[in-house]
């Protein structure tokens, strides 16, 4: 089945102090997102790249906040393309830092109108802390904080164009959490399913059932694909590397899985440094990965009562 595909570029990198992510949209270019993507029957359009909105915003409190007022300009530009988005096309955002979820989300969220908008977040962080409880100010650990509403960014951020509930919210990979972020998240009640669950129960199941939900509520399907998900034995390119991730086959299962779905509206692919890959190989695993998604496989599965 042909899918319309809007592919955007979002080289944020202003969401934290490495360098590196605005490489990202191209290395994927480089990678053939298109090619692979028209290959498998989409219709493929690439919109090029964003830039920040030049915003005036004031000073905060926090002193260790980094680039608060480039962010900000981020956030307003993702937020506008988003919404700007026809539904009859699914828009991959090729990043970039994960700073640009909270333009991404509110945009999707704001399209979707009185469809629920779900989220489901593949990240080894939670990535939701304030801008008061930042201790690093790197502002790519905030987005999950701003898109839900759970804090109020004004005037420094743009008020989000759509909140997405935090029961709305699936987080698979989680790794790395601290202290703030684990109170937050289970307040806030959002579904998590971490990398000891994963050990515990597999990744299929608990992605069905969230997918199942989903589908029962009539919702639209936003996924935010950070490269930090995966083991950084196979995808090096990311500069929060983090010990433990899903493997290629729990990651190839991810993306089948969703699929299989036919739920899923639009996608991030955020954190690829190419500054920090070997060869392209994490930009060609991506590219892999998001062929998954969009109907790559290497047999074609028998219907239910095939003998």
């Amino acid at each position: 089945m042909s899918t319309s595909i809007t592919l955007i570029g979002a080289p944020v990198q202003s969401g934290a102090r490495r360098r590196g992510c605005v490489m990202g949209p191209d290395a994927l270019r480089t990678a053939g997102l298109d090619r692979a993507l028209a290959e498998l029957g989409h219709d493929v359009t690439d919109l090029g790249n964003l830039e920040a909105v030049a915003l005036d915003v004031p000073s905060h409190p926090n002193d260790e906040l980094y680039e608060l007022g480039q962010s900000a300009g981020w956030v307003a530009a993702l937020q506008d393309a988003g919404a700007g988005i026809a539904k009859s096309r699914v828009p991959i955002f090729m990043g970039g830092d994960h700073l640009m979820a909270a333009g991404t989300v509110p945009g999707m969220a704001a399209q979707a109108g009185a469809q629920p908008l779900f989220v489901l977040w593949l990240d080894a962080h939670s990535d939701i802390h304030t801008l008061d409880s930042t201790e690093s100010g790197n502002l790519h650990g905030t987005p999950i904080a701003y898109l839900t509403g759970l804090a109020d960014f004004t005037p420094h951020f743009p008020a989000p164009v759509a909140t997405v509930a935090p029961g709305n919210i699936c987080m698979i990979g989680l790794r790395s959490v601290d202290g703030h972020e684990k109170r937050a998240v289970a307040e806030a009640g959002i579904d998590v399913i971490d990398m000891r669950a994963i050990d515990e129960r597999g990744i299929a199941a608990p992605l069905r059932a969230f997918l199942d939900r989903v589908r029962a509520a009539g919702g639209a399907l936003h996924v935010s694909f950070d490269v930090d998900f995966l083991d950084p034995s196979i995808a090096p390119a990311v500069g929060t590397t983090v010990p433990g991730g899903a493997t290629f086959r729990e990651a190839h299962l991810v993306m089948e899985t969703l699929h299989d779905s036919g739920l899923v509206t639009s996608l991030d692919i955020a954190e690829l440094n190419p500054f920090l890959d070997d060869r392209g190989r994490t930009a060609t695993l991506m590219v892999d990965l998001v062929s998954s998604l969009f109907g790559k496989s290497v047999l074609d599965r028998p219907t239910r009562g095939r003998t």
